[in-house]
């Protein structure tokens, strides 16, 4: 509990300084209100991920002093998420470090994490690839690319107020149940520091989007969520390696449906932005026909009303694998369902045969 409050305090109070004294970064930190994947109504700091960093130090250096046991790993596993964070930030303040770049330092990031924490993907539970998984420099490969994955996943579902903030939290709660579960006071209490972070955080973001997570803040969350896992199932060998791949299938799942879109469907780099992901297209076309209004605190409540959809979503997949959570074979039960759910669901929606339930309708 003293994890989730120093964390919740640190962040809700940097973020509130940052939101306050706006005026004397936003040259550098604001979000402009213009492109395919803007849909908020003026310009906003993105700069949120720098109270979810320092929650998570100001916990860590709680832990230095009370629990060393606990402090110093989580004082690795924070010099290891620094690349990725730095890079994230850096495009949040100068709008130029390319995606390569960010992927690169989470790369890095994850690499560092191989070295001081021994945090490796060493098996699927899938007898052939896990005999390959033997040789180290496979290991390592197919970590780095996981864990930069994940990252550049988490950043990709950042289009609405609150949508990556909460699946996030479902993905951290989840972990740290399974966690806690085993004993494992490490991961769980870094888990519990992450939500508090972002308790913190959603406060100024959601509904009203005072201040967004930026790259730094979805990047940082992203290799969070993704080395958490990875060490999860190396530190407890009853985890099914399939465990965190449910949890985090939307933006999973998401990312790879874009890339096929992009790359197969029309032809384009898979690095463009487009404004045609699942939750673009749920507020275009279920959102937007209730809430029309060109008025800024109405687009404000159009892009609230957005993220419960994808929430509710995510949870889909986020239930069973706690539940499940030991099971290879129905954990991927439930991911093939989730992906056929998901290209159904998105399939409807393009073609304007979208469930009526799910259309939010004027006030008459």
């Amino acid at each position: 509990m003293n994890s989730i409050i120093i964390a919740a305090l640190i962040s809700w109070l940097t973020t509130l300084l940052l939101i306050r004294y706006n005026h004397l970064h936003e040259s550098f930190t604001a979000d402009s209100e213009s492109g395919v994947q803007k849909f908020h109504a003026h310009p906003t700091p993105r700069v949120g991920g720098v109270g979810l960093y320092l929650g998570l130090i100001g916990v860590d250096l709680w832990l230095l002093y009370k629990n060393p046991a606990i402090g110093r790993p989580m004082l690795l596993l924070m010099l290891a998420a620094l690349p990725a964070f730095a890079g994230g930030l850096a495009e949040d303040l100068t709008k130029r470090v390319s995606v390569s770049w960010r992927l690169m330092l989470t790369m890095l990031s994850a690499a560092l994490g191989y070295w001081l924490l021994d945090a490796g993907l060493n098996r699927l539970d899938i007898p052939v690839i896990d005999a390959m998984l033997t040789w180290w420099p496979l290991s390592l490969l197919l970590t780095l690319v996981a864990i930069a994955g994940v990252a550049n996943a988490v950043n990709i579902i950042d289009g609405f107020n609150g949508l990556a903030g909460v699946v996030c939290l479902m993905i951290f709660g989840a972990l740290g149940y399974v966690a806690f579960m085993l004993g494992d006071a490490f991961l769980w209490m870094t888990c519990a520091a992450l939500i508090g972070g972002l308790f913190g955080f959603l406060i100024w973001n959601y509904p009203r989007g005072l201040i967004f997570l930026g790259d730094g803040g979805a990047y940082f969350l992203g290799f969070m969520a993704g080395e958490l896992a990875v060490l999860l199932v190396l530190r407890h060998p009853e985890v099914s390696p399939w465990f965190p791949l449910l949890l985090m299938i939307y933006p999973i799942f998401e990312t790879l449906f874009s890339i096929y879109r992009r790359r197969f469907l029309r032809g384009v780099s898979p690095g463009l932005p487009d404004g045609i992901h699942l939750h673009t297209l749920i507020y275009k076309r279920l959102v937007r026909w209730a809430v029309g209004s060109a008025e800024a605190n109405v687009r404000t409540q159009r892009n609230a009303l957005t993220a419960p959809y994808l929430w509710l979503l995510s949870s889909l997949a986020v239930f069973p694998a706690m539940l499940f959570w030991r099971s290879t074979p129905i954990l991927i039960g439930f991911t093939l369902a989730f992906a056929v759910l998901y290209v159904w669901l998105y399939r409807r929606i393009v073609l304007f045969r979208a469930p009526r339930k799910l259309v939010l309708r004027k006030d008459k």
